[in-house]
């Protein structure tokens, strides 16, 4: 036996033996809030510091959010780790996040010692309840010994099938305790290719197709190598492409077969189109409620013919009955469909360009009232940005902006929530910027959710990397007041927000931080933010009545009286009261005016 396998069996604490085990999957970063649940890892993760970089951070869910950004730019594992009970509460929006946009992820979680199991201890949390429904396998470690098997184990469900979370439970005396076992790396599985006949019987069905149209999904599953192939299929053979909710990394928005996004907030036409198109290309991507515009797009028995290709074939087929569904892993499905030999003169050639056409008209910049037209600011700023910038989105209207009139290029890369969980952009640029500190990372975020998670710029400082951060502030929770001047005009309840001066904020900690009133404004203002070589902060105030990129408040509450006023005629006329007696009617009138709306 050499000397090095001699080593490796050498008794090791279990706070050794899980850093190592990180060390042995290829781990390089680690998102952290400390905690003394697992004090013997941390002192392992000492041990091995010139192999993995320990990020310590200031909220659970922004390690998370970090970690799963991590992942969605180099396609391995995240791994973040939380102390026990309220961290761990804290942690489960970032596993929610990486369950709905199939990221990979590990999550440590530090136990109670499991002596003390189901005597309600200290922070005693069942995390195989608690995380069940939110992870693809919750596990806990009470045996050193097994150490290295079910973290090795953990990676490997991650990785495997449809991507996901996987959450790994540590007890507090398991990390003490002495083992001789070795590690264990990754395996080598070779990823699920299509079936020999699957392209063959795909290409006959493209040949037939009038209207075809192709929608890319998932998020860390693809490479470069994949992306690209992809798209030389599918401009070979000149299909439309849309990309799916919060996935516009995964085709060049300024390629000419590009049409869009099938999200939260499509365009209308690119809707009506995709109803009107004779086969459905489903490549990556599951079915879910943002693509199928709540499950409206198609019929689910399959009147439409969808082909799906997708890495778990328990996702093919989940909602919509696939004409075709090929079990493959995205980057392998690429590859094999561009050696094909291309359609020659495709019939849809003019459906393609119809489409782009929509596309190219909608991404125009509308006139706004006020000194700010955001959509012409944002179309200046993407001219200037370098090729390789980073992009995060929180959630939000605010969003729908740089989705509508921003075009995502080929080397750059787009990383949002799917989910729709506020507080993901500032969290997500750090990952980004910690894991590729050389590329611009400009984060969209909202003035509700960047005080959620916006203390996670002291982790920037701490680790000396400087993302842009550009906070759109409209003193309001935009989606849900949005909703309730469609449901509730003029009712303002519960949406309304105050706010500090966003640039102070940032200062305070020693950051650049700018205030943006005025379309000409963005763009110098972001040149100075990025020269300053500083985290910064660029507070965009945004006009508040523009509650969309496609609606005023005032628009809203004229559509919803619109709609109201057919239901109020057909009521039936109110039968006529009788005269109320003087103390009656001075309670009733009292009552009336308590009630009313105040207005704004």
């Amino acid at each position: 036996m050499s000397e090095a396998k001699r080593a490796q069996v050498q008794p090791r604490p279990g706070g050794k033996l899980l850093a190592d085990a990180l060390v042995a999957q290829g781990c390089s970063h680690v998102f952290c809030v400390p905690g003394e649940s697992y004090l013997d890892l941390l002192d392992g993760l000492y041990a091995v510091r010139n192999r993995i970089q320990l990020v310590t951070c200031r909220f659970e869910a922004g390690a998370v959010h970090m970690a799963e950004a991590h992942a969605k730019l180099t396609g391995k594992p995240g791994v973040a780790i939380v102390t026990r009970g309220p961290g761990a509460c804290h942690a489960a929006i970032g596993v929610h996040v990486a369950f709905q946009d199939s990221t990979p992820l590990v999550l440590l979680v530090g136990q109670i010692p499991f002596e003390e199991t189901d005597r309600e201890s200290f922070q005693e949390v069942d995390y195989r309840k608690m995380f069940g429904p939110l992870a693809k396998w919750v596990t806990q470690i009470d045996d050193a010994k097994r150490i290295p098997e079910l973290m090795a184990h953990a990676f490997d469900v991650a990785t495997s099938g449809r991507p996901g979370p996987v959450v790994v439970a540590i007890s507090e005396e398991m990390q003490k305790e002495l083992a001789s076992v070795p590690d264990i790396g990754p395996a080598h599985v070779l990823p699920p290719h299509p079936a020999p006949d699957a392209l063959p019987q795909l290409m006959a069905m493209l040949e037939k197709a009038k209207r075809p149209l192709a929608v890319l999904g998932g998020g860390a599953c693809w490479t470069a190598e994949g992306r690209g192939a992809i798209r030389d299929w599918l401009v070979g053979n000149d299909i439309p492409v849309a990309v799916s909710f919060r996935r516009q990394g995964l085709f060049d928005g300024t390629n000419a077969n590009f049409v869009g996004d099938l999200g939260v907030g499509a365009d209308a036409t690119l809707v009506a189109k995709a109803k009107e198109s004779d086969l459905f290309l489903a490549i990556g991507t599951r079915m879910g409620e943002p693509i199928s515009q709540g499950y409206t797009l198609f019929d689910m028995a399959g009147g439409t013919p969808i082909v799906q290709v997708y890495p778990d074939q328990a996702e093919i087929g989940r909602v919509y009955r696939p004409a075709l569904g090929i079990v493959s892993d995205v980057n392998a499905f690429a590859l094999a469909a561009r050696n094909m030999e291309p359609l020659r003169r495709p019939s849809w050639s003019g459906w393609t360009r119809e489409l782009r056409a929509a596309r190219v008209a909608q991404a125009k910049a509308p006139q706004y009232d006020g000194p700010l037209n955001l959509a012409v600011a944002l179309q200046e700023l993407e001219k200037v940005l370098p090729a390789d910038t980073i992009y995060t989105t929180d959630a939000g209207n605010f969003a729908t902006w740089p989705t509508r009139f921003m075009h995502v290029s080929e080397k750059q890369d787009f990383l949002g929530p799917t989910n729709g969980a506020m507080g993901y952009g500032v969290p997500a640029a750090i990952g980004a910027k910690i894991t590729s500190p050389e590329r611009t990372v400009v984060c969209f975020v909202g003035d509700g959710g960047f005080l959620m998670t916006g203390q996670e710029l002291a982790t920037a400082f701490h680790h000396s990397v400087a993302p842009i951060i550009l906070v759109f502030n409209n003193q309001m929770y935009g989606t849900i007041r949005m909703h309730q001047e469609k449901t509730y005009p003029g009712r303002v309840s519960g949406t309304a927000l105050t706010n500090p001066d966003f640039s102070k904020f940032i200062e305070a900690y020693g950051g650049h931080g700018e205030v943006v009133e005025k379309t000409e404004e963005l763009v110098p203002a972001v040149k100075r933010a990025i020269a300053s070589g500083k985290p910064a902060l660029v507070e965009v105030r945004t006009n508040p009545e523009q509650i969309t990129n496609r609606a005023t408040v005032a628009q809203l509450r004229a559509q919803a009286g619109a709609a109201a006023a057919p239901a109020a005629a057909a009521e039936p006329a109110p039968k006529k009261a009788k005269a109320k007696e003087p103390a009656q009617a001075a309670r009733a009138a009292t009552s009336s005016r308590s009630a009313a709306p105040r207005k704004r």
